[in-house]
């Protein structure tokens, strides 16, 4: 299993726009991916209710895990796109 942390770059945090570029692209993969904050149940990151629900901020790391084949290729791209502000974009 793959894992990686990430700190969530968009002013407004996971919701709304951010959060939905961020589940689309997870989907795109095809893989098993999950999101939690530290400490917390993890959600799947396909689902744009399970992420929103998090509320992750600003600042706030996240962690990602993923299985399968191309899972570290999956999540450095979905790290990067985290670590961009997506709200000024």
């Amino acid at each position: 299993m793959a894992q990686r942390t990430a700190t969530i770059a968009s002013s407004v945090g996971l919701h709304a726009r951010p959060a939905s570029m961020f589940v689309q692209a997870a989907a795109e993969t095809g893989l098993d991916i999950e999101i939690a904050r530290p400490g917390e149940d993890p959600v799947d990151a396909t689902s744009i209710l399970g992420v929103m629900a998090l509320g992750a901020k600003h600042g706030e790391e996240v962690v990602l895990t993923a299985e399968g084949e191309g899972a570290d290729e999956a999540l450095d791209s979905l790290v990067e796109l985290l670590s961009r502000d997506l709200d000024a974009e």
